[in-house]
């Protein structure tokens, strides 16, 4: 256990913002598992901007990496293509 109020309250907000982090990337997740079982690509051209939007909230946020953000949108956009 911390000593020092410093390292306590580090300990607090570390759990607050790990809680906080796990929900926006929960979150996204879940909606990327959603768009990847759509079939009509009418359907996911409506979707994926909204989608896209999210991912690079998170990335600003530094929830994930950039390039994993870029990653991810990439995949997405192939997906769609070959519908």
């Amino acid at each position: 256990m911390a000593n020092h109020k410093s390292a306590q309250k580090r300990i607090r907000s570390s759990e607050k913002k790990r809680v906080h982090n796990h929900y926006y990337a929960k979150t996204m997740r879940t909606m990327i598992k959603h768009f990847r079982n759509i079939t009509d690509k009418k359907e996911a051209q409506e979707k994926l901007p909204e989608l896209e939007k999210l991912i690079d909230k998170n990335a600003t946020r530094h929830i994930i990496h950039k390039n994993k953000a870029s990653n991810i949108k990439s995949s997405l956009m192939r997906q769609m293509n070959n519908m």
